[in-house]
């Protein structure tokens, strides 16, 4: 039988390379042009061949028939799920299998898979919790794999976070209808007779088709192009200013265009399901209370799944030994660093933990919400920077000239052992193509490997999306598939990728687009660890 791993990195698919999603667009990276390639020659090669695995990695199943009543979709309250070959006893580090078993609205079984699924093993006395690798069998029926981390009781939890019907509608969505979520231009400027003139526009990326084209004429707009990042973002042409009077950017909204089906499809999101709730009993192993990893913590690590797991609201992480930081092992990690910190506002929350932790760091006052923010300890020389990653940004009005890509900023530093750069991309890419967003990923690549090579001691930490959106213009499906081609991109670079996805999922606090305090301490403190490993 063929099974489909929709663990979102290290995916086995068996199955034939699908289609190409990437457009002509991407495709231009890889030919000779006026602008800087994304990849240089050398590269091309092998890249491609990983690119071909990251195609198949990407690629979604889906109904094998038309779906004619929303009563055929994925039922969570007639799906279950059951514990095999359950023992009394386990011992730590054994594995523990769950097979969930899919039907419809009408209470018959699914022949087709596709459905998107979250599950965790959990204990809410000790707050215990672990996330669980969910494989597709493509036939109705998925398995899910639980490694047993602590000693003590367990449970099993499995959600379904959308239907295979409902992820067509995301995907379909995403592909054909970007221009959903639109943006406002406002531009300024002198008019007659000493008049000062104020227009409101919409914006968003250039990109053909997906709906991103409905601007207007040829002539309906203002180009502005970033030679550098290599990307263009227009606005309506404004009636009586130039295209130079662009002054600030926000938000403009929502066009939810969802047909009275698709809607119905989407309201059974992010449901629990019944099933087997025996607990599961787990012992010592040869004295051992809790599973650990030794190495070192240095780039280019692996992200298993899982990835750690939480006891009493600490994580331990699989990925590489890690340590937890008080007040002053915190400062003097920072100590002695110019730290850079660019994305959205989930890594400004990394921020902002900084500041409370660290007494002695003081922030410049410069009333710029979306940066740069910069925070200061003279004494022990530690500078700290964020600033809101470049368009697009779903924000409140803001000065358009304040927002810079990160391939840019990475580009204008120079790097070197007392140099940290951390970055975070997603959030606000969920309603573009996938060749969109792949080709900002490629461009931020060839920053950070340009940075590496003038400065091969600079620390480098990519944090990815988190769980919380669960709906067409942010689903965690859409987060998914973002994360899988930030690791794709980045998985031999030489930099730290934190994974955060495992860690908002299976935590029991109620999931939020921003974590809360439990959660991000404990980010922090892998965070640390990967700066300061010893």
């Amino acid at each position: 039988m063929v099974e489909v791993i929709w663990s979102y990195i290290g995916n086995e698919r068996k199955k034939h390379p699908p289609p190409s999603f990437l457009s002509l667009h991407l495709a231009g990276i890889y030919t000779n042009s006026t602008s800087p390639s994304v990849l240089s020659s050398e590269e091309s090669s092998s890249f491609l061949d990983d690119y071909s695995r990251l195609q198949q990695d990407v690629y979604w199943a889906g109904p094998d028939r038309a779906i004619t009543n929303v009563s055929m979709s994925t039922s969570p309250g007639h799906t279950k799920f059951i514990i095999q070959n359950l023992k009394e006893i386990y011992q730590i580090g054994e594995e523990l299998y769950v097979t969930v078993h899919a039907k419809d609205f009408d209470n018959k079984s699914k022949r087709y898979g596709g459905d998107f699924f979250q599950a965790k093993l959990f204990c809410s006395k000790t707050k215990a919790s672990v996330f669980g690798e969910v494989v597709d069998l493509l036939n109705g029926s998925y398995s899910v794999r639980f490694l047993l981390p602590w000693v003590g009781k367990a449970q099993v939890a499995v959600r379904l976070i959308h239907s295979s019907e409902a992820v067509q509608v995301l995907k379909h969505h995403r592909d054909t209808d970007s221009d959903r979520v639109f943006f406002n231009g406002y531009y300024e400027g002198p008019g007659p007779n000493k008049t000062w003139l104020s227009e409101q526009v919409m914006c968003n990326v250039k990109w053909d088709n997906n709906g991103l084209e409905n601007m207007g004429t040829e002539d309906c707009c203002c180009e502005y192009n970033d030679s550098r990042a290599e990307e263009t973002w227009h606005c309506q042409r404004p009636k009586s200013l130039p295209c130079s009077a662009l002054v600030y950017h926000s938000l403009g909204g929502y066009r939810n265009r969802l047909t009275n089906k698709e809607e119905m499809l989407m309201k059974e999101a992010n449901k629990g399901i019944n099933g087997d709730n025996r607990i599961i009993n787990i012992f010592h192993s040869k004295g051992n209370e809790t599973i650990e990893v030794t190495e070192k913590c240095h780039p280019g690590l692996h992200t298993p799944v899982p990835a750690g797991f939480y006891l009493n609201d600490v994580w331990t992480s699989f990925v590489c030994s890690t340590r937890h930081f008080t007040t002053q092992m915190t400062t003097e990690c920072l100590k002695d660093k110019h730290i850079y910190m660019m994305g959205d506002s989930t890594m400004r929350q990394w921020f902002d933990f900084f500041l409370k932790a660290v007494p002695t760091l003081k922030e410049m006052n410069l009333q710029y919400d979306l940066g740069p923010r910069i925070a200061v300890d003279v004494d022990k020389n530690i500078d700290l920077h964020w600033r809101a990653h470049g368009v697009p940004l779903r924000t409140g009005k803001t000065a358009f000239a304040g927002l810079h890509y990160i391939s840019n900023e990475i580009d204008d530093l120079a790097g070197g052992p007392h140099t940290v750069i951390m970055f975070n991309l997603g959030l606000h890419f969920t309603t573009y193509p996938l060749d969109f967003f792949t080709r900002r990923v490629l461009r931020i690549r060839k920053a950070v490997l340009a940075l590496l090579q003038r400065a091969p001691n600079t620390t480098v930490i990519i944090k990815t999306v988190n769980t919380g959106y669960k709906d067409i213009f942010g689903s965690d499906w859409y987060s998914l598939q973002l994360n899988k081609i930030l690791h794709w991109a980045f998985q031999d670079v030489g930099v730290y990728i934190l994974d955060v996805w495992q860690m908002t999922s299976c935590h029991y606090s109620t999931e939020n687009i921003h974590p809360g305090p439990i959660i991000i301490q404990n980010e922090i403190d892998i965070l640390l660890s990967f700066i300061c490993p010893y």
